[in-house]
């Protein structure tokens, strides 16, 4: 006997969507305190805050070729659903800033929202954070070739990243761009 059921069916939709991620933004691990999804569709989350404080969202833009995938990772054995979220991002250019940033990235959890090429955020790692698991600080071979990093961050979260509507704005209360 199935828990839920079917409820919508899927139409074949327009050629009017793209790949690919516009811009990343950090939230450290412990910053977000308080957040209000939809009333009608508890999916969606509408605010991300603080209880009493500013949460800070610290902005990367990343290449074209970064992406978020989503992998279900369900199990009849064991009767158990989760999803495995991966993020890969190229960011060209290296600098001795961004060492210092992407060091403290991999030493922490952040929750991670995700700008597509659609205009569409996502929250990953809104329970668990997310965990830098592979990336290269790489300068090219031939002078056309990247100079600058690629991150590969992993969370396990049971459920897909929410998608977040509403104002920009009232997501977080302050965007830190960097240099």
């Amino acid at each position: 006997m199935p828990c839920e059921n079917i409820s919508l069916g899927r139409l074949k939709p327009c050629k009017d969507s793209v790949g690919g991620i516009k811009a990343v933004y950090f939230i450290n691990y412990e910053d977000i305190t308080a957040l209000t999804f939809s009333s009608t569709d508890t999916d969606v989350i509408e605010t991300l805050g603080a209880s009493g404080s500013e949460v800070s969202a610290y902005k990367y833009d990343v290449h074209f070729a970064s992406s978020l995938t989503q992998n279900i990772q369900a199990s009849m054995e064991n009767g158990t659903v989760a999803y495995e979220q991966v993020l890969e991002l190229s960011m060209p250019r290296l600098s001795k800033e961004d060492n210092k940033e992407i060091k403290i990235l991999a030493y922490g959890s952040p929750h991670v929202i995700v700008e597509d090429q659609n205009n569409n955020l996502f929250v990953a790692g809104l329970i668990n954070g997310m965990e830098v698991t592979a990336g290269t600080v790489v300068t090219g071979t031939a002078m056309s070739d990247m100079s600058g990093y690629t991150l590969t961050l992993t969370g396990m979260e049971r459920q897909p990243a929410n998608f977040c509507e509403g104002n920009f704005a009232t997501l977080f209360v302050t965007e830190v761009v960097g240099v």
